[in-house]
């Protein structure tokens, strides 16, 4: 065997040049084309992004790193402790000393137990304190984003990255990472137990090193990809879910269930096939770790039985039946940690393939921010002027043309005209959920972008056709989760919109329970309880978007009743298709195409006999009014 020598030392340092060659390779710089707002990273930038959420808990880590080192003891003794058993079986056998060895092994065994314990609790209290903060960034960033960004992401999307994202990153802290440095203390402390052990029979084993490191390079390539395309149609089919799940309704109605089951199928599909990629990459991989940790056995036995038949020393050491068995153990011991890196490996694509995700949305930069020289802003009169204001949504497609006007303090102004004239767009600019492209808008006399934005909306108080009414309760709904208002104050703010009406026939009154969305109230209840909403957070300036567009007669007029009221509380800007509720506006302000074509009182404008008399002339002697 001594001929062959030579050929095995040489293979041993190749396989560990190549072992620390793929650790190195593992983390080279991975640049791929993004696609959409989702960015494909680096291996290396998504580190050290989700190291900085690690390093406050640095001193849990090294807790846990001292705890590995001390469990890593058991895999190896244990092996030197069976290999000594056999020696004092085959040769004297001493029962004291045979129970001495079943002593220190179970020995070994317990504290190794405590330390595996002690390392999950810790893991498992730490990662869920990173998950959180992950979960927390995500979710206060989303929020920081603009209405045109939120608008462009589908909400599915949104919450797959704040829930089975981030899960998958937990993964990463509290399993992955410390199973990997564990995995690589074992091969490191196995490697040198082998050594002092017998060289030759560890330079044999070092010689399988490049096929394993050959077939983690090509399973690091497919799998990443693979778990890239599973991401993604698990995105698509959450966004799926999410939007038609919400419109159900519409779905059964118009008898569509056939079609939408076609494309949740082929979504459906999509995920599937994904999965199977993922499974027949790591199906390739574990039986070719397998068969080489196989091979390598049958070299040990067909070495060491050799030279323990010849009684043949190898490097000045002799092979014993205790040898065999220890390095037995000790093949086994390498070749696990080697499979386990590679399930870990799989489970950090994962990881690193979910955080992609989460830190691409949380990379958005939010498109309306407040600028560096804002100012908090305690009270606003309800001053509001547009100086040749132009807005588009996208490109020069202008919404907004050149639009001038002012409202003083306390006036209450309607805005009517066609739908798409403009409109909504007016009161959105005002509480600026979006940026104007030219011109300029005042409140109080400064421009908007002079004051913070959470400052200049906390005066604001909104009121629009679409009502959000959110799970809880009517109280909840209501302060929303302010805990500084009475019941007193809830119940005062209801009876001055009119909705004690309903309220004070329901069993628990104001604490009756909301069910999602408010399904179970009218479309009128849902509409008087964000009038008391706004009402009680005493707003300076009110906006009502088609607050009355969508509800019966009776309750119109309680509607009608409680803006009469509403309008003595501050400045008012209101949006109607119905003519009736916007009577009594100081001003009513027509706009056609982005334009302002008519301004002027209810009575005023109808004497011009121009587009706001053939707008109310439509729209009574039409049976609407």
């Amino acid at each position: 065997m001594r001929e062959y020598y030579p050929l095995l030392v040489v293979a041993a340092i190749v396989g560990m040049f190549t072992i620390i060659f793929s650790l190195a390779f593992a983390f080279m710089k991975d640049k791929k084309k993004a696609i959409g707002f989702d960015r494909n990273m680096e291996d290396g930038e998504i580190i050290k992004r989700l190291l900085k959420y690690a390093k406050p808990h640095w001193k849990s880590f090294l807790l846990v790193l001292l705890i590995l080192a001390v469990s890593v003891i058991y895999d190896v003794v244990s092996p030197r402790i069976l290999g000594h058993v056999e020696e004092i079986i085959k040769n004297q056998f001493e029962l004291s000393e045979l129970y001495h060895q079943v002593m220190l092994y179970g020995g070994v065994l317990v504290i190794t137990i405590i330390c595996t314990y002690s390392q999950a609790m810790i893991l498992q209290v730490t990662g869920q304190k990173i998950l959180s903060a992950i979960r927390q960034d995500a979710f206060v960033h989303i929020e920081s984003l603009s209405h045109d960004q939120l608008n462009h992401i589908p909400v599915g999307k949104l919450v797959t990255r704040v829930t089975n994202d981030t899960n998958a990153i937990s993964m990463l802290f509290t399993h992955i990472l410390v199973n990997l440095i564990k995995n690589a203390f074992v091969i490191i402390s196995v490697l040198v137990a082998m050594f002092t052990l017998n060289i030759e029979l560890t330079l044999m084993v070092l010689a399988f090193a490049p096929f394993i490191v050959l077939f983690t390079m090509i399973f690091r390539k497919f799998s990443r990809r693979a778990y890239r395309r599973t991401k993604d149609a698990n995105t698509d089919i959450n966004t799926f879910l999410s939007e038609n799940l919400s419109g159900m309704k519409i779905t059964q109605i118009f008898n569509c269930e056939e079609k939408k089951f076609s494309e949740f199928q082929k979504k459906n599909k999509e995920l599937e096939n994904s999965r199977h990629s993922e499974i027949l990459v790591f199906s390739v991989f574990r039986p070719s770790m397998y068969m080489l940790y196989m091979a390598s056995i049958l070299c040990l036995l067909y070495l060491s039985g050799k030279g323990f038949i010849k009684d043949t020393a190898f490097f000045g050491q002799t092979i014993t039946s205790g040898v065999v068995v220890s390095f037995y153990m000790y093949v086994n011991k390498f070749y696990n940690p080697i499979q386990n890196l590679a399930e870990m490996f799989n489970w950090l694509q994962s990881a690193f393939a979910s955080a992609e995700k989460i830190f691409s949305i949380m990379d958005m930069e939010p498109e309306i921010v407040d600028e560096p020289d804002a100012i908090e802003v305690e009270h606003i009169r309800g001053e509001i002027e547009f100086k040749n204001v132009w807005f588009a949504y996208e490109g020069e497609d202008w919404v907004l043309k050149d639009v001038s006007f002012k409202v003083e303090p306390g006036e209450t102004i309607a805005f009517v005209g066609a739908t798409g004239s403009g409109k909504t767009t007016i009161l959105g600019l005002v509480c600026r959920n979006y940026d104007i492209n030219k011109g300029q808008i005042l409140i109080d006399g400064r421009d908007i972008k002079e004051y913070k934005l959470s400052s200049l909306r906390s005066h604001f108080g909104q009121m629009l056709q679409d009502v959000f009414i959110f799970s809880g309760t009517i109280r909840s709904n209501i302060v929303l989760r302010r805990e500084d208002f009475t019941d007193e104050d809830v119940i005062e703010a209801c009876k001055y919109v009119n909705a004690d009406k309903f309220i004070d026939k329901l069993p628990n009154g104001i604490n009756e329970e909301v069910r999602e969305r408010g399904n179970n109230f009218s479309q009128g209840q849902r509409q008087l309880l964000s009038f008391a909403r706004t009402v009680i957070h005493k707003p300076d300036v009110m906006i009502l978007d088609e607050a009355t567009a969508n509800i019966d007669t009776e309750t119109e007029n309680l509607i009608q009743i409680s803006l009469e009221k509403m309008m003595n509380i501050g400045t008012m800007l209101i949006v109607a298709h119905r003519l009736s509720t916007i009577k009594n506006a100081d001003r009513i302000i027509v706009i056609s195409k982005g334009e302002i074509i008519e301004q002027g009182s209810h009575e005023e404008l109808l004497e011009k006999r121009g587009a706001y008399h053939e707008l109310y002339r439509l729209q009574y002697e039409g049976g609407q009014g």
